[in-house]
């Protein structure tokens, strides 16, 4: 029999979700698929729109929400529970933070091959890789990466401003506007410094987002890659050696110096803080769709984050470009340009300041200039807050 304190927990929950916004991923994710995974940064929302659609949906059969680091599972495992539930009744099964749980890959596999008709969503860290560890549910597990808020979505949430996402062409054509908002800027500087993450207006923010940085770098990696200590400490120096830099064209052998490693290691590290959301890479085209070419430049994830590890004062310019880079790679394959600074498709972006210039693309088709500090543009001249409205 299920614990009813279980339950109870689910229901104390759900009383306290937010109802009001669903993110870009919710009607992204088919929710009656047999087993859906949800990744991501920490603190990006992943949990919340669990529970949201667990709420919108409890009359639709018999639900049920559980963490996967509750003190029930010291002395019960994930199979038995499914076991119950499904003895019970129960047809949807939420767990939260899988990766808290040790043996998830492979429970999770006996839990889709015993129970048909059980449908079961689950939350992990985005440094999960559903093909390694004990089983291999690359072949059963539908699979989605949700990002932080884009500069569309912050507005909805935290000031009620409705505005419909716009594709690329849509931006580029100048149709992406905010008709109730008469000046966006104020709002924009807003987003760019504590916009990106839903718990952003919450109280000590920033003492939160260095618990973040913390937690990700000290506990997800290393328990992911089974890291020492030691090792671990040598992430977080590499973490504050990059946020001094970005972007910048990484090199291996400079990186290895400055923090006392290989240089053999410096790219499995960076992949590793790509994938916990703490850095981007941006790619050449070499590779094909999706980023597998080589690395050009490094970025810190998002302009937020950006912001924390500046102590408050990012440079500008990389601030520019690390908004850009972030709010674009959720809807397109953004590579690097030889001429400039990035390349989606056919378009060429030059990004910087209101006085940036069409001297650095005007032998380059389809060049975009990117400028910030202006509310309209024309012609070839788009405003970079309209990118924010892409997702």
């Amino acid at each position: 029999m299920v614990e009813n304190i279980l339950y109870a927990y689910m229901d104390e929950l759900i009383s306290l979700t937010p109802m009001t916004m669903h993110r870009y991923m919710y009607d992204v994710i088919p929710w009656e698929s047999r087993l859906i995974g949800i990744v991501g940064p920490r603190g990006v929302g992943k949990s919340t729109m669990m529970l949201q659609h667990l709420a919108e949906h409890r009359r639709d059969g018999q639900r049920l929400y559980v963490t996967a680091d509750n003190v029930y599972f010291s002395t019960n495992r994930l199979t038995d529970l499914a076991d119950e539930f499904v003895k019970e009744g129960g047809s949807h099964l939420y767990i939260d933070e899988v990766h808290k749980y040790k043996g998830w890959s492979r429970e999770l596999k006996q839990i889709h091959d015993m129970h048909p008709a059980l449908h079961v969503t689950f939350t992990g860290s985005s440094v999960l890789d559903i093909q390694q560890g004990e089983a291999d549910l690359s072949r059963r597990v539908l699979l989605y990466t949700m990002q932080g808020l884009s500069f569309r979505e912050y507005l909805r949430l935290f000031h009620n401003i409705e505005t419909r996402p716009y594709d690329i062409s849509e931006i580029l054509a100048g149709e992406a506007t905010l008709p109730d908002v008469e000046h966006p800027l104020p709002l924009f500087r807003q987003y760019l410094a504590n916009g990106y993450y839903p718990f952003s207006k919450e109280e000590g923010f920033s003492r939160r987002m260095q618990q973040v940085v913390s937690q990700t770098v000290e506990s997800d990696i290393p328990m992911y890659a089974d890291m020492k200590a030691s090792t671990a400490r040598k992430l977080k120096q590499l973490l504050s050696v990059i946020s001094e830099l970005a972007p910048f064209k990484p090199n291996a052998d400079n990186l290895a110096r400055e923090i006392g490693i290989s240089k053999n290691n410096v790219p499995d590290y960076l992949v590793y803080l790509e994938k916990a959301g703490m850095i981007g890479q941006l790619r050449d085209s070499t590779g094909g769709l999706r980023g597998l070419g080589k690395v050009e430049k490094v970025y810190i994830d998002n302009p937020t984050l950006m912001t924390i590890l500046a102590g408050g004062n990012p440079n500008i310019g990389n601030l520019r470009e690390t908004f850009f880079y972030n709010q674009m790679r959720v809807n397109n394959d953004v590579v690097s340009s030889k001429e400039s600074d990035f390349c989606i498709g056919q378009y060429t972006f030059e990004v910087g300041g209101h006085k940036k210039g069409r001297k650095q693309i005007a032998d380059i088709p389809n060049g975009i200039v990117v400028r910030d500090d202006i509310e309209t543009g024309h012609g070839i001249i788009v405003p970079l807050w309209n990118f924010g409205l892409n997702y």
